[in-house]
């Protein structure tokens, strides 16, 4: 494992198990929101979002957490793993609820400086169509990469903590 990808839904624990591989792997970690979130919570452009992922595919080895679907291809074209978390509503539901009141008035160290933690309704109704819209999509990329690429599939905290690189 040099070049990582961990996907899954918001809550899932993308950058906690990243920032755990990165450090038991000793490969450096890159949290997409803390990439493409300016402050205050404006996103990047397309183009500069394209423009950071590319500074990051040209390294040796990397672990790179986060969905951004829209230009998820050139990350599994390169990645040798995918990492899928792939957790239930109520598992992420309960992370993010954690996590706000955890971070209330703070900006956590997987996201764009000045993005205080926040809860929006976009964000909980991404989790909850997150099993019957994203999820399907992203079942059918690993499917058609799964011949060339080691994909690991993790459906509970169990796994999670089992994994065998943590």
């Amino acid at each position: 494992m040099k070049k990582v990808i961990v996907i899954g839904s918001s809550g899932s624990g993308k950058s906690t198990f990243s920032r755990k591989l990165s450090e038991r792997l000793n490969i450096p970690v890159y949290h997409l929101d803390q990439l493409f979130w300016k402050p205050n919570w404006v996103m990047s452009t397309e183009y500069e979002k394209i423009t950071i992922q590319n500074s990051i595919l040209e390294k040796n080895e990397w672990i790179i957490d986060g969905n951004y679907s829209g230009i998820l291809e050139d990350r599994l074209q390169l990645a040798d793993t995918v990492i899928f978390l792939n957790l239930s509503r109520r598992i992420c539901y309960y992370r993010v609820f954690k996590r706000f009141f955890k971070n209330i008035g703070k900006t956590r160290i997987d996201m764009g400086e000045d993005c205080k933690e926040k809860i929006s309704f976009t964000l909980l109704k991404f989790i909850w169509n997150y099993p019957k819209q994203r999820k399907p999509f992203l079942l059918n990329k690993l499917d058609k990469i799964k011949e060339n690429k080691n994909i690991i599939i993790l459906s509970s905290t169990k796994e999670i903590n089992n994994f065998k690189y943590l």
